[in-house]
């Protein structure tokens, strides 16, 4: 993950950074029909903070990219879309009362410590099944979904995976952590 604490990038990590991000949308337009790369970069270049939660969403390798536009709040909006969970935020548990939870072999963060650090939030189902419609992720691999706080009082959270062609939920205690599960973030910008 990104250590530079002000959340500022070098101009040159800026410009590799864009570069990345132009090739991945152009090869991947299926994920964003109508929209304009010279448009989402502009707006990334006027929230220089942005492109650092896409630096650290691309450097634990969520190969981030966009998946739409919000109309209601004019935003677009990036997703990890690595054909599998990024792999520099697996064998995480789902959230800092988890981490603490355990006495022994703790993982070293929680999904929703790592979001929240590098400014992003975990998908709902809902969007988690809307990004399944664009590609098939997870097909090896899992990731935490946003869990319902009813879910969560009783020790439980939730997440997802693409099998037989499918998409499905499942739970968990939220202490649990596994070496092929992570979490997927989405940015708006």
């Amino acid at each position: 993950m990104n250590t530079n604490s002000n959340k500022e990038l070098s101009a040159q990590q800026r410009e590799d950074l864009l570069r990345v991000l132009k090739a991945r949308f152009e090869k991947n337009t299926d994920r964003h029909p109508g929209l304009q790369w010279a448009d989402v970069q502009a707006r990334l270049e006027a929230n220089p903070e942005k492109l650092w939660t896409l630096d650290d969403m691309e450097e634990t390798g969520g190969e981030p990219d966009v998946i739409g536009y919000d109309e209601a709040t004019s935003e677009y909006l990036f997703c990890d879309c690595s054909p599998e969970s990024p792999k520099g935020r697996r064998s995480i548990c789902y959230d800092h009362q988890a981490l603490e939870s355990r006495k022994e072999h703790k993982p070293a963060n929680s999904a929703l410590g790592m979001a929240a650090e590098m400014g992003v939030e975990l998908l709902t189902e809902e969007q988690y099944r809307a990004l399944q419609q664009l590609g098939k992720f997870d097909t090896k691999t899992s990731s935490w979904i946003k869990t319902p706080d009813d879910i969560r009082k009783l020790g439980g959270a939730l997440f997802c995976d693409r099998r037989f062609d499918h998409v499905f939920v499942y739970h968990n205690g939220a202490e649990s952590y596994y070496g092929a599960r992570a979490f997927r973030g989405l940015l708006r910008v």
